[in-house]
């Protein structure tokens, strides 16, 4: 079992997010002061490599929180753990959803190999209101969709205050999307640590009752039990005349992504479908290689991803694209041409569509809620703004216009593995709009159960359309 639920959790974190490392902590952790010079190198490469570190915080709050930060490393050591969550803390402060330090995914298997327990009870928010979405503690009367008021006598909003700047969001509303894709037992034993027994206070109807169970097992009580949110099997199935397509994610093999799609087109083109259902709701988002390929299908001229793409350079990025990346490609030529820390626009060719025999021409939908992430969120922002499907269901965590393509890069003593946004992508329409993408139709993504509320109303309206 706990092979088994070691392989699940490696594969169904790093899959959302990978977390790599080259550190080489001493049985003890990291010395302060080397704690204390790779946050100083932190500090100064966010400045250095960020395409705009200080777009929606201050430089005063980032020094002001790097202060505050380095002021409280007084310990001799700091474990793996406890510097990866300094750091966050640091990289949070710039509120980029792109910019951060992965899930520690290292320290939380050693502790779950290690016998290690995990608060029972997964939240989804509705309203901005904690939810029970799932229950694996031994109280069977906590009624799923019940309010968590507190924990162990900690109110539920100042335990969001310490776990929020362990997650790298734009807003609270992205915060939470994340917050609900990683899973809240995950992140409460990373802010809080090992707690064997809780008493939870939960509202339902009015009505607080206060509930007292155990820590379950990470393993067996929790990892090999509960379904990840981010979808991983790409699959076409059809609805009378509607045909249903799941993309998963925009990333893996692009041979072999192309070749599904070629495959799903052509049975569509097939069966002379009238309606497509394109589903980009829980993706994590990918390359535009991919996502352009699929566009191809609906497009009728030719298109790009974006109205401009922007990037920085910068000495460091210079340093590992020398070391790592093909200079012979355009891309990282342009790169390497442009003084350190200046900012310019890479133009990208236009995406040509497929041929009208090919190609969808019936009525299209695309799917999205909160956990379309990334490229996701950028490509159904790029089909609104063609004009080439009609959006359906909630707003997404993350903006189509954004700070992104990642610049990974680990620090110099701890080897800790950092992630940055090295560019500024803007939609096709030209906004720039602090939001996420709008849906046409607005469907709520209930996730307080197993129904799916946007796929079946709009099959509904479309049966009802006829």
């Amino acid at each position: 079992m706990h092979s088994l639920s070691r392989q699940l959790i490696v594969l169904t974190i790093l899959f959302i997010s990978i977390f790599c490392t080259q550190a080489t902590a001493t049985s003890e952790g990291f010395s302060r002061a080397v704690v204390l010079d790779d946050l100083s190198a932190l500090r100064d490469s966010i400045r250095a490599t960020h395409y705009d570190p200080f777009a929606y915080t201050s430089e005063a709050t980032f020094e002001a929180r790097y202060q505050q930060l380095a002021q409280s490393i007084v310990k001799p050591n700091y474990s793996l753990l406890e510097t990866v969550n300094l750091y966050q803390s640091l990289i949070s402060t710039i509120k980029n959803g792109h910019s951060e330090l992965d899930f520690p995914v290292q320290p939380y298997l050693q502790y779950a190999e290690n016998g290690g327990t995990i608060f029972p009870l997964e939240i989804a928010f509705e309203h901005d209101k904690p939810l029970v979405r799932k229950n694996y503690s031994s109280d069977q009367s906590i009624e799923i969709g019940a309010q968590i008021k507190s924990i162990n006598g900690v109110a539920f909003a100042d335990i969001l205050e310490q776990i929020y700047p362990l997650i790298s969001a734009e807003r609270r509303y992205f915060k939470n999307s994340k917050l609900e894709l990683f899973s809240f037992p995950r992140y409460f034993w990373r802010a809080f640590g090992e707690t064997k027994h809780y008493v939870v206070e939960l509202e339902s109807n009015g009505v607080i009752t206060s509930h007292r169970f155990d820590a379950v097992d990470v393993f067996s009580g929790f990892e090999s039990i509960r379904e990840e949110i981010i979808g991983s099997n790409r699959y076409l199935k059809f609805f009378d005349d509607s045909a249903y397509l799941y993309i998963a994610n925009f990333s893996g093999d692009e041979a072999e992504f192309k070749q599904f799609i070629d495959s799903s087109f052509a049975k569509i083109k097939q069966k002379n479908i009238a309606n497509l259902i394109i589903d980009l709701r829980n993706n994590a988002g990918g390359n535009d290689s991919h996502s352009d390929y699929l566009v191809s299908y609906l497009a009728d001229k030719p298109f790009k991803w974006h109205a401009n793409f922007h990037l920085k350079t910068s000495k460091l990025l210079k340093q590992d694209t020398r070391k790592n990346r093909d200079l012979t490609n355009p891309y990282w030529q342009a790169i390497m041409a442009h003084e350190d820390g200046s900012r310019f626009e890479y133009v990208v060719d236009s995406y040509q569509p497929q041929s009208e025999q090919k190609r969808f021409t019936g009525q299209a939908y695309v799917l999205i809620n909160r956990q379309s992430h990334s490229q996701a969120a950028v490509t159904a922002a790029q089909i609104q703004d063609y004009g080439w499907a009609t959006l359906v269901g909630e707003e997404t965590g993350d903006y189509p216009s954004l700070y992104a393509s990642q610049f990974h890069y680990t620090l110099p003593k701890t080897g800790i593995f950092v992630k940055i946004s090295k560019g500024f992508i803007v939609r096709v329409n030209g906004s720039s709009k602090q939001q996420g993408v709008i849906a046409d139709i607005v469907i709520k993504d209930h996730l307080l159960d197993d129904n799916d509320e946007i796929l079946d109303t709009l099959l509904k309206k479309i049966s009802a359309s006829k």
